[in-house]
């Protein structure tokens, strides 16, 4: 196993290992204003939900690596503490890129990147038209991590309203995740889509309690045909069926393929002889 001390590589060698390690990351494109009112975009890949009641969304505009200077983002909700933060699908994502570019003081990004602002309700920072979901928020708290190139700044924020395009809903008035069409940032030059194509489904152990591997028999434990992904979804049952199980390896495969199906109830009676 190759292992790193961060103190022994370069910074931007320590940023590419952990850019493409901690991935896929969710993008906050961040809508702020200055003093003087003047608009900025920029978006932002560290970032998530830290909380529900109240909710807490954090992004941070980390200091440049190369040179150690700091962002428009920063130093706007440093002035004004407010933020509107929009999610970013599939459909804006060449254009969240291109606001990501480093213009000069006074350059709206709205303009350079073709986006809509569009008045919000209760912040001063403009909606994006165009993103799936707007948050409206109040800056709670910027936490410093550090002075030198490469340090983040935790921008706490608590939404104050949300806005959400109504092609994103589904029949039931929620968001629907299939339709959102979502991208998520990757090291390098590399992003993901989350569509409907590779969306998936794991049940959560939460109500129920999985029997878990040690509890597995051994000809499924240690099967060769077996993978974690299968014996994990086997080991969430809250019973173990009563009986002996096969060995046979083709059998195996014909249960990996109920699996694969979601089916465990029926990869089970297979493996029961």
């Amino acid at each position: 196993m190759k292992t790193i001390i961060p103190s022994e590589i370069t910074p931007v060698q320590l940023q590419t290992v952990m850019q493409t390690a901690v991935s896929p990351r969710p993008i906050a494109l961040a809508s702020t204003i200055d003093k003087e009112g003047n608009p900025n975009l920029s978006p932002f890949s560290f970032f998530n939900m830290f909380s529900t009641v109240p909710p807490v969304l954090i992004f941070s505009p980390s200091r440049r690596v190369r040179d150690n200077t700091t962002k428009h983002t920063l130093e706007n909700v440093l002035e004004t503490s407010e933020v509107v933060i929009g999610t970013v699908n599939f459909p804006i994502v060449q254009q969240i890129s291109l606001a990501s570019t480093e213009y000069g003081d006074g350059v709206n990004e709205f303009i350079k990147s073709g986006l809509t602002m569009k008045d919000a309700d209760l912040v001063k920072p403009k909606l994006i038209e165009e993103s799936p979901v707007n948050f409206e928020c109040k800056v709670l708290e910027v936490k410093s991590l550090g002075n030198s190139g490469g340090a983040g700044n935790l921008v706490i924020c608590e939404v104050v309203k949300i806005h959400i395009r109504e092609e994103y809903l589904d029949e039931n008035g929620n968001l629907s995740q299939a339709k959102l069409d979502m991208v998520a940032r990757l090291g390098g030059n590399w992003y993901s889509k989350n569509n409907k194509a590779n969306l998936f489904e794991v049940p959560k152990p939460l109500v129920t309690k999985g029997i878990g591997f040690d509890l597995l028999p051994n000809s499924v434990k240690y099967s060769k045909v077996f993978t974690g992904n299968d014996l994990g979804m086997l080991a969430n049952v809250e019973e173990l069926p009563f009986g002996e199980f096969h060995e046979d390896e083709n059998i195996h495969r014909s249960a990996q393929e109920l699996l694969i199906q979601n089916n465990v109830e029926e990869a089970w009676k297979i493996l029961m002889k």
